[in-house]
């Protein structure tokens, strides 16, 4: 993909992003998978850590390489012709410039970046650690002058990390740090109920990602509530997987 082709796919991927009227980011995790969601008329995917994994018989927490996932991107971005976001957990303990040149190079225009390191035994980063990755690959984006759509992810509500009295003012704390440092939309990931996430979404200064149950939530719940991004993370998968179940059941 050339650049120009690059830097217009970002920039749809970006606009896309609308507090009130979320974009639908399926979680995709091979071509089969991104070939449905774009057949069914979504605009963009996000390729999900954990489903790929799974697809290939590896754990989730960076249990792939990041090589190992860039292939299976590569697969991805070869079969549908959309903006593609990866979550690229912690970053798999690669430097900024190769994750933004790793990503851009089989066509990926964002990410997502949580604070969780796993190949540091899943230590939490500090708030300000987790930013200043943020700010190392926003200049790394720039450098290489194609806006990636960056998506700050915080894992202290999925993790329910120290006092939960508070675990949202910590949370808001450190993804405002990160819109800061060149953000482009922030995932407080976890379950949140209605009164929550409407409290993120008016205190944190970027679009929202909410994560969605795609087989059980309402899709029109979320816009009223301020959400600016929705995606299922191993949610789409589990519940393909449960229906593959049980029409496997009735040949046993």
């Amino acid at each position: 993909m050339s650049k120009q082709d690059l830097q217009k796919s970002a920039a749809a991927l970006l606009a896309l992003h609308v507090p009130g009227t979320p974009v639908v980011l399926p979680t995709v995790w091979d071509a089969w998978s991104a070939k449905l969601a774009v057949d069914a008329g979504f605009a963009a995917l996000t390729v999900g850590s954990h489903p790929v994994a799974e697809s290939v018989g590896k754990p989730d927490g960076e249990g792939m390489s990041f090589d190992e996932l860039t292939a299976r991107v590569a697969q991805i971005t070869g079969a549908v012709d959309v903006p593609i976001s990866v979550d690229i957990e912690s970053g798999y303990g690669e430097t900024p410039q190769r994750i933004i040149d790793g990503l851009l190079s089989v066509g990926a225009v964002g990410f997502n970046i949580e604070d969780t390191v796993h190949k540091e035994g899943k230590r939490i980063r500090t708030a300000e650690e987790h930013a200043a990755l943020v700010g190392e690959l926003r200049r790394a984006a720039d450098a290489a002058d194609v806006h990636v759509v960056i998506n700050a992810r915080t894992d202290l509500f999925l993790r329910q990390d120290g006092d939960e009295a508070n675990r949202f003012e910590r949370a808001v704390s450190r993804l405002k740090l990160c819109a800061e440092a060149g953000a482009d939309s922030l995932y407080p990931v976890g379950r949140h109920d209605p009164d929550t996430l409407r409290r993120l979404t008016s205190e944190l200064p970027l679009p929202v990602n909410a994560i969605a149950l795609p087989d059980q939530d309402d899709p029109a719940s979320f816009g009223p509530l301020g959400v600016g991004r929705i995606s299922f993370g191993p949610f789409l998968q589990g519940a393909l997987s449960a229906r593959a179940g049980e029409l496997l059941a009735r040949w046993r």
